[in-house]
């Protein structure tokens, strides 16, 4: 019986020496920010995000209206008047404060919905990758401290490949991109 074991041991460490077990790293934050999906994403939530600013600057030009009439004509009112126009100024400061905090719970719902699907498809693909290549764990290299490279196999390129990320797309070279966008958009409201 203790041959038996002796043997199974000694065959069991062999085995382990020769497979070496297969690590791999990937960098996800640059896959879901690079993602073609993701472009389609930011301009929706933009969109939404600038249909909501456009909503609240009505309405805070509409009570800024409204109180300046207020300021400048109120001595001349009735009582009946000016607590009538009071009322009115607080109902639309009470409709300014539930719009600002109704839009931003419904613009957080909507990233997460669009988002939801690109965090999927990333690790899928991840996973996929890792499956094929015969990997028994892999890091995110924004969530590990340390990665020996060459101890670690990067999985990034494979899968920006697979996820159709062209080669040149870069977060730097999105950052950039964002930023004309954002000035653009700056300059066209001027």
């Amino acid at each position: 019986m203790k041959k038996i074991l002796l043997i199974a041991a000694t065959a069991f460490a062999a085995v382990t020496a020769f497979a070496q077990p297969k690590f791999a790293h990937v960098n996800s934050t640059e896959l879901v920010q690079l993602c073609p999906e993701m472009d389609k994403a930011r301009e929706t939530m933009n969109a939404a995000q600038n249909e909501a600013q456009e909503t609240f600057n009505d309405m805070q030009t509409e009570f800024n209206t409204k109180l300046q009439a207020y300021q400048s004509k109120g001595s001349t009112w009735t009582e009946a008047i000016r607590q009538n126009k009071e009322k009115e100024l607080t109902e639309i400061q009470q409709r300014i404060q539930e719009f600002s905090q109704t839009v931003q719970v419904e613009l957080q719902q909507q990233q997460e919905q669009l988002m939801q699907p690109i965090y999927q498809k990333v690790n899928e693909t991840i996973q996929d990758l890792a499956k094929k290549g015969g990997y028994i764990f892999v890091f995110d290299t924004n969530s590990v401290l340390y990665v020996d490279a060459a101890q670690s196999h990067d999985l990034t390129p494979e899968a920006r490949k697979a996820l159709n990320i062209p080669a040149d797309r870069t977060l730097e070279s999105l950052a950039a991109e964002l930023q004309a966008q954002q000035q653009a958009a700056a300059a066209a409201q001027q």
